[in-house]
C-alpha cells in the first residue's frame, strides 16, 4: 500500500478546494474594520457601578420572593400580557341589565349565595383567582339564561366546579360527593354534572377571565413589592366588590386598582395618583360610601375569614376605621404656576413717541430719545419746543435700566412615587381541606 503523508493529503485538498473562491463578477470582498475604529466603552465612576450592582441585586431578588409565591412574568413581554387581558376582560364581562330581567332571581339574593361560595372556597384553600372566576361565571350564565330559585345554588356549585378545575391543583378540587353533601343532598351527584355541561355550552367553553386578583399580581411586579398588611386590605375589599350589583359593571383591571388606592389610603401609604382613572376614583367612591353606610351589614364570613392574624387583620383594621368615622379624601391634582405676565404699563417710564419699537419697552434696553420736529437757531430753547417735545428738556428725573422684578415663586410639590402590589397564594394554610368539608 501506498503511504501518504498528512502535508501532502492537506496541500492536494486545498488545491482542489480553495478557501476563497473568486466572485463571478470579478470583485473580491474585503473585510475591513470601522475608520471610527471599535466603540467607545463607556466608563463608570465606582460610585456609579456599584449603584447599578445594588439595584440588579435588589431587582433579581424581588423576581426570586415573586416566583416564590407563583408569579412569572418576563419584562420583555409585559406589555403584550396587558393589551391580551384587557381584550379578554372586555370579551367575558357579564351584563347587570340583562340579570335585571330574571323572572325570579333578586339582587338580595346575591349576597346569600357569595357568602356561601366564600365559606367552600376558604374551606377547600382554593386560590384567590378561582373565587373571581366562579362569581364571572355565575354572573355569565346568568346574564344568558333563565335561572330558578331552586337552581340558583346548583349554578354557584357547578361554577365553582368549573373553576376550581381550571384554576387550582387536581388534589384541592372538591369532588362531585363532596359538593352534593356541602348542599344537603338537595341535588342528586348526577345534576351537578348536567349543569356543569349546561354552564360550559352557555358561556361557550370561555374561561380564561383576567380576574381581579390577576390584575393585583402583575400590578406587584414593578417597581417594587408592597408590605402584606396594605395586600390583605386590598384582598378584603376587593371581595367585598363581589356581592353588590354596582361593581358588576366595572372590568376587572378597575376593581384591582380602586381597592388598591382605598388600600394605600387606609393604611397611610402613598398612592398612585397618576395612575388613577376616573373609574379607579368611581369603585373608590362607591366603597368609601359603603363602608361608611352600612359597615355593619358586611358577611360575618368574609370579616371572619380577614381577622386571622394570618391576613393581618385586615377585616378589623377596615371596620374599626370606618366605625370611627374616617372616610376617603380625593387628593387633587396640583396645578402648575402659569408664567407671570409684563404689566402694560410701568409706573415710572419716559413718555412714549411713534419711533418707539418693542425693543424700547424692554427692561433690558434703554429708551431712544427722539428729536423735535422743527429746529431754531436756538435748539434748546424752551420757547420753540412744543408740549410734545419736553423730554428733551433737561431733568432731575433718572430712569431705571436693567431693573429686576423680584417675585416669589409658588411651592412645587413632587408626585408620589409608584408603587406597586403582591400577594401570596392561599396554598400554605396548613389543615386538610377535606376533613372539614365532609364533616
Amino acid at each position: 500500500m501506498k503511504d501518504i503523508s498528512t502535508t501532502s493529503y492537506r496541500s492536494s485538498r486545498n488545491a482542489a478546494y480553495p478557501k476563497k473562491r473568486p466572485s463571478p463578477s470579478g470583485i473580491s470582498k474585503h473585510h475591513k474594520t470601522s475608520p471610527l475604529g471599535p466603540p467607545p466603552v463607556t466608563r463608570r465612576t465606582p460610585y456609579s457601578a456599584k449603584a447599578a450592582l445594588l439595584q440588579q441585586r435588589q431587582r433579581q431578588a424581588q423576581i426570586t420572593a415573586l416566583r416564590r409565591q407563583g408569579i412569572f412574568l418576563e419584562e420583555e413581554y409585559r406589555e403584550d400580557i396587558c393589551f391580551y387581558m384587557h381584550e379578554m376582560e372586555r370579551y367575558t364581562m357579564s351584563s347587570s341589565q340583562s340579570m335585571d330581567q330574571q323572572p325570579e332571581i333578586r339582587w338580595h339574593m346575591r349576597p346569600c349565595l357569595v357568602d356561601f361560595l366564600v365559606e367552600i372556597h376558604f374551606t377547600f384553600r382554593l386560590r384567590p383567582e378561582t373565587l373571581y372566576l366562579t362569581l364571572n361565571i355565575v354572573d355569565r350564565y346568568v346574564s344568558r339564561r333563565i335561572v330558578y330559585i331552586k337552581h340558583y345554588q346548583l349554578v354557584g356549585c357547578a361554577a365553582l366546579w368549573i373553576a376550581a378545575k381550571f384554576e387550582d391543583a387536581k388534589e384541592r378540587v372538591p369532588t362531585v360527593q363532596e359538593l352534593a353533601q356541602i348542599c344537603r343532598d338537595t341535588y342528586d351527584e348526577s345534576a351537578f354534572i348536567q349543569m356543569e355541561g349546561h354552564v360550559l355550552q352557555t358561556i361557550q367553553w370561555t374561561l380564561g377571565h383576567p380576574t381581579a386578583e390577576a390584575w393585583l399580581r402583575l400590578m406587584c411586579c414593578e417597581p417594587s413589592v408592597e408590605e402584606e398588611r396594605v395586600q390583605h386590605v386590598a384582598r378584603f375589599l376587593m371581595e367585598i366588590t363581589l356581592f353588590y350589583r354596582e361593581f358588576i359593571k366595572y372590568p376587572p383591571s378597575s376593581i384591582a386598582l380602586g381597592a388598591l388606592t382605598l388600600a394605600l389610603f387606609l393604611c397611610g401609604k402613598p398612592r398612585r395618583i397618576f395612575e388613577e382613572t376616573e373609574e379607579c376614583l368611581e369603585i373608590v367612591d362607591y366603597l368609601d360610601n359603603r363602608l361608611a353606610k352600612h359597615v355593619n351589614d358586611l358577611s360575618e364570613t368574609l370579616v371572619k375569614k380577614y381577622s386571622y392574624a394570618f391576613y393581618s387583620k385586615a377585616a378589623t383594621f377596615v371596620v374599626q376605621y370606618y366605625l370611627q368615622g374616617g372616610r376617603f379624601v380625593r387628593q387633587s391634582f396640583i396645578t402648575l404656576p402659569m408664567t407671570p405676565t409684563r404689566p402694560s404699563t410701568s409706573g415710572a417710564s419716559t413718555p412714549m413717541s411713534a419711533t418707539t419699537s418693542i425693543s424700547d419697552l424692554s427692561d433690558d434696553f434703554p429708551l431712544t430719545p427722539t428729536s423735535p420736529s422743527s429746529f431754531s437757531p436756538e435748539p434748546f430753547s424752551s420757547s420753540f419746543l412744543s408740549e410734545d417735545d419736553k423730554e428733551n428738556l433737561p431733568t432731575t428725573f433718572e430712569p431705571i435700566i436693567n431693573k429686576q422684578r423680584t417675585e416669589v415663586p409658588p411651592d412645587h410639590f413632587l408626585p408620589h412615587d409608584f408603587v406597586a402590589f403582591g400577594r401570596p397564594a392561599l396554598h400554605h394554610l396548613n389543615g386538610s381541606p377535606r376533613m372539614t368539608a365532609v364533616s
